[in-house]
């Protein structure tokens, strides 16, 4: 029985006008209020995507596996997602979106959940012994070549057998994690178009987008915050843990990340049940104009004419007969010049974004002498904040400048142009590779190849080797590719043989030796990385306006899903 209100008792004695005044007043009839659940919701998407990335070489220890199993976990969440998002984009359009998109949440939410079961299946960790010392006294210095107490290689594989549960329930888990995940863009971008202003439209979508980017930088600060903590801290008293996180053998509470995002997931996709299946369209909405007429002539009407013919064949089908029309309508948005260019275009920017973001980070640490958490820092305080932003006033833009079509298509024109010259301005940043012993200055009358021992009268002896990279700056301005081909006898880099001169004692720095003008060059490389990421990203708003504004409103939801299905197949 329905309850009213004191106001709308007043104003309509009727259910039906009850019903109306209720709609109206409710907060989930507010579609800010929906763009805010739909952030919330797709921060949470993007945390626990990039928190993954972070603990997978914690994964790798904890369980024993091996690169390709940790490469199988991490690309399940794509074999999910591209599974069903053509599927849910296109039945989910003549569905109850934000239910549909609160059920994802749920579904992710417990994919989140499932990803830290292993760690309580399994055996408590027991640290190795042998000879493992704190990364500050452990280097690889100048030593006899027999190690007591090593670890045999051989054991590293006895407990093979036992972590094959534990590896398939992460598999399982992040195929959950990409099936929750396939209403949630395609579904809540439409829903946002379909209930504002046509001008207001690329603001939502901008800040929506900007959540999603964001939601990476988040993943790797909590990465870097739970492995802080010892992996079975809730087990045992902490006290009683004799390593510390120096020690390569220390493994973080990698679990506790999972199971923070899944209650986020899970608190963010409630709200998403209580927004109806469609709001009260205000008068000025306008969301439903396909901007077609920007084809030619004769393409707008064949293109028009199949629209209709197969939005025909959509009304009063069964399931089966659905799934027979899907290859028509994906030839007929294939089929409009507009939406594919737009696709391709979309797709080779991913392309290079992806590759870039992959190899930034080693490239800032073989270039300027970064440690690895170092880089992850910067980049996660420059490049992605100036990304986001770059969304934002991509959506600004074309709000303020109130474009079309055909004009967003001119200023995304304009940013990938410039974002380009933005990337070709690389082959001219960086450091001058200084003298590495070895490699570019003799070192003993030889040059070191991979797996090749050193000989060098210096280091008679010694037990190094060069796939043992660890480089140190020696005092005389010359890299050395580890401390024990240096010929260092002392953990703290003292006594360096190879670099001694006279009866002065050779001294080494961890790190490679720095260039002349390379902290100058540093820090230009990393304003253009700013600009670059900045001017790239303003592309990506305009280019969702494009197309869901050249096509039929009715395939709008599955267009989207279209776009990125094709970003996972051919962006990444």
């Amino acid at each position: 029985m329905q309850v009213k209100s004191p106001m709308c008792a007043e104003e309509s004695p009727g259910d039906i006008e009850t019903d109306e005044c209720q709609k109206k007043t409710s907060c989930f009839s507010n579609i800010k209020i929906f763009l805010v659940s739909e952030c919330a919701l797709m921060l949470a998407q993007g945390t626990v995507g990039a928190y993954l990335v972070s603990v997978l070489t914690t994964l790798e220890r904890r369980f024993n596996l091996q690169t390709a199993d940790v490469g199988v976990i991490a690309s399940s969440f794509e074999v999910g997602n591209l599974a069903l998002i053509l599927f849910v984009s296109y039945f989910g359009a003549r569905a109850h979106r934000p239910r549909l998109i609160g059920c994802g949440g749920i579904v992710m939410a417990l994919g989140s959940l499932l990803s830290a079961l292993p760690e309580f299946l399994t055996h408590q960790y027991k640290p190795e012994t042998g000879d493992f010392r704190p990364a500050g006294e452990g280097r690889d210095v100048c030593a006899n070549s027999s190690r007591p107490g090593a670890t045999d290689p051989g054991n590293l594989c006895g407990n093979r057998a036992n972590t094959n549960m534990m590896y398939l329930l992460l598999i399982g888990a992040q195929v959950l994690l990409g099936i929750g995940a396939t209403p949630v863009q395609p579904l809540g971008v439409s829903y946002i178009d379909d209930h504002v202003r046509r001008e207001d439209s690329s603001l939502y979508i901008g800040i929506l987008f900007s959540t999603l980017v964001f939601g990476p930088a988040c993943g790797f600060i909590l990465g870097s915050f739970c492995t802080k903590f010892y992996v079975d801290a809730v087990f045992i008293d902490a006290r009683e843990v004799e390593i510390t996180p120096d020690d390569p053998r220390w493994i973080g509470a990698w679990w506790g990340g999972f199971i923070l995002c899944g209650f986020f997931l899970f608190l963010s996709s409630l709200f998403m049940f209580g927004f109806p299946q469609s709001l009260i369209e205000g008068p000025e909405s306008s969301s439903s104009e396909s901007q077609q007429a920007m084809l030619p002539a004769e393409l707008a009407q064949e293109y028009e004419g199949h629209a209709a013919h197969d939005l025909n064949l959509n009304s009063g089908l069964t399931c089966c007969q659905h799934l027979q029309i899907i290859p028509k309508v994906t030839k007929h948005l294939l089929s409009n010049p507009v939406f594919t260019c737009v696709i391709l275009a979309a797709c080779m920017e991913i392309a290079v974004v992806a590759g870039f973001a992959a190899f930034l980070g080693k490239y800032l640490e073989q270039q300027f002498n970064l440690t690895t958490s170092s880089a992850n820092q910067l980049l996660g305080m420059t490049a992605i904040p100036c990304a986001c932003l770059g969304i934002f006033l991509g959506g600004l833009l074309v709000k303020r400048l109130d474009l079309s079509a055909l004009g967003a298509i001119r200023l995304a024109m304009m940013v990938n142009v410039v974002s380009t010259a933005c990337y070709v301005s690389f082959l001219f940043l960086g450091c001058d590779t200084g003298p590495i012993a070895g490699v570019t200055v003799a070192y003993g009358n030889e040059s070191l190849g991979t797996w090749q021992k050193a000989d060098a009268a210096c280091i008679s002896g010694c037990d190094c080797y060069t796939t043992s990279l660890s480089p140190v700056c020696g005092s005389n301005g010359v890299t050395y590719l580890s401390a024990c081909l240096a010929g260092c006898t002392k953990p703290d880099l003292m006594g360096c043989r190879c670099i001694s001169r006279g009866n002065s004692v050779g001294t080494a720095l961890p790190g490679k030796c720095q260039s002349a003008g390379c902290q100058r060059a540093f820090l230009t490389f990393l304003a253009v990385v700013c600009v670059c990421s900045m001017i790239g990203a303003m592309a990506q708003t305009p280019s969702v306006i494009i197309l869901i504004r050249t096509v039929s409103p009715e395939l709008k939801s599955y267009a989207l899903g279209v776009l990125f299905l094709l970003l996972r197949l051919l962006g990444k």
